[in-house]
């Protein structure tokens, strides 16, 4: 194929469509589909059962699809699938899944992981995810849509992290954060509203008013944090504050940061 570096090692098995293009000294894995527009720079290694979607460029030195760091895989069949549209940075790592956490570790599409940083075997991550340098998810996390976490920041195994939350830079986070949250310091914090990236994306501004009372009555009001938000659910017409609700109602394994 023409697209294809003659320095660039491609085992046979790989799948790699016409339109994408495999750069100098490239290693592409025998189990590897690399969908249409891909685009591998220099030296990218990508193997083991992973699947990379249309459009998504890797920067050089990105290993994508190596075992999880998991004592407990005994080498397993897993997989790593990465949407379309994604931009993954220079040195970034990505592992397949493991037999214990479900076999896969999934990356939605249009998202930006820039150098250094690290998504861990089983991590389920939305669209539109921004993971800034060197900052690493740990396996099993469960990243939604719209998230940014920082640089440096530190994500904690099994944790859940809503939609359009924000994570500041240098920041671990060990347990789950609700969705438009805003988590800072250096033992994380639920310090806010996420209100830029809201604005950013649009939301009513009756929407914003409404999630900003809400926070206030998660932080203020009687009984327990669940008490509280469940009172919230039976109150509220907001659908952003609905989401906040279900987030907290439904099933996790961790507790969640709650507001200062």
């Amino acid at each position: 194929m023409s697209g294809i570096h003659p320095s660039a090692i491609v085992e046979e098995g790989a799948r790699i469509d016409p339109s994408a293009t495999v750069g100098p000294f490239c290693t592409v894995g025998s189990q590897v589909v690399l969908g249409p527009d891909v685009v591998l720079k220099s030296h990218v290694v990508v193997t083991g059962q992973t699947e990379i979607g249309a459009g998504t460029v890797i920067f050089s030195f990105a290993v994508i699809g190596e075992i999880p760091q998991d004592l407990k895989f005994k080498g397993e069949a897993s997989r790593l699938e990465i949407g379309a549209r994604n931009r993954i940075r220079e040195h970034v790592t990505m592992n397949c899944g493991t037999e214990g956490g479900g076999g896969v570790t999934k990356i939605g599409d249009d998202g930006l992981f820039m150098a250094g940083c690290h998504i861990a075997h089983d991590a389920i991550l939305g669209d539109r995810v921004i993971v800034v340098n060197s900052a690493a998810v740990a396996g099993h996390c469960i990243i939604e849509d719209d998230v940014i976490i920082g640089g440096l920041a530190g994500i904690h195994q099994f944790v859940r992290i809503g939609r359009g939350a924000i994570v500041g830079a240098v920041t671990m986070v060990t347990n789950d954060v609700i969705p438009y949250g805003l988590v800072q310091a250096p033992r994380g914090e639920l310090d806010g509203l996420n209100l830029v990236g809201l604005k950013r994306r649009g939301v009513a501004r009756t929407d914003i008013t409404a999630l900003r009372a809400a926070f206030q009555m998660l932080a203020q009001g009687e009984g327990t944090f669940h008490d509280r938000a469940a009172r919230l659910g039976e109150e509220t017409q907001s659908a952003p504050v609905r989401e906040i609700v279900d987030f907290i109602m439904a099933d996790t394994g961790r507790h969640f940061l709650t507001p200062r």
